[in-house]
């Protein structure tokens, strides 16, 4: 009921997280990203805190194939989980249980990770890999891309009605954390709208934040 991709850009060293999926609210549940450290996504009958605890082994050093064996032999009903990780040197690693619903796949590369279950077929992971690859420009541009590619390529066997999209860089909290809770519409469309909005403005946010002596205005009704 899922599909997603976890990337690094290497010439920036920001860390992404997509995803979407037929369940509300996905990305609020699944998308975990820490600025240094790297990026993971938990799905499929999900454990939130499996996120963070990869995350946290990543940080203690260890590589995302590392971190994510370490993570599957602690957690619990991993048979049932699909994790994703990149860590901070492009390192990929997925662990997806047995369990897993439907048609589930994977495919990773260096920087890139993606999987999916009840998937349309077993393509489309390997499509939203190339869709990053193929793509160019900031790591949300490519991101955005990599998800419509896996659409394009099938997506998930029913609608989907939920997305989002995190990023994280050099701060942190993430510098872009945008969501469709739910919509009848293409909720992958709806979060690319919301990054064309958003990422002119990307920068100035994270100014406002570490210096609002140097942010530029808000450019609304009353802002000097």
């Amino acid at each position: 009921m899922t599909f997603s991709i976890v990337a690094r850009c290497p010439d920036t060293g920001m860390f992404g997280v997509a995803i979407s999926s037929s369940s509300p609210a996905v990305a609020a549940r699944c998308s975990y990203s820490r600025a240094g450290v790297g990026a993971v996504a938990s799905q499929n009958v999900t454990d939130p805190a499996l996120g963070p605890l990869t995350l946290d082994l990543m940080q203690s050093g260890m590589s995302a194939d590392a971190a994510i064996a370490k993570m599957a032999s602690v957690a619990k009903f991993v048979e049932y989980r699909q994790v994703l990780a990149v860590d901070i040197n492009g390192g990929t690693a997925i662990h997806s249980g047995p369990n897993s619903l439907g048609i589930w796949t994977q495919a990773q590369a260096e920087n890139v990770a993606s999987g999916g279950n009840l998937l349309a077929n077993d393509g489309v992971p390997q499509a939203i890999v190339e869709g990053y690859l193929c793509a160019t420009g900031h790591i949300g541009d490519r991101l955005i891309a990599a998800m419509r590619a896996g659409l394009a390529a099938g997506g998930e066997a029913g609608p989907v009605h939920s997305a989002g999209m995190q990023i994280v860089d050099k701060v942190a909290w993430p510098v872009a954390d945008l969501r469709c809770d739910w919509t009848e519409g293409c909720p992958i469309e709806a979060i690319a709208t919301a990054w064309d909005v958003y990422k002119p403005q990307l920068d100035a946010y994270v100014q406002r934040a570490l210096d609002p002596r140097e942010a530029p205005s808000y450019g609304v009704p009353g802002d000097d």
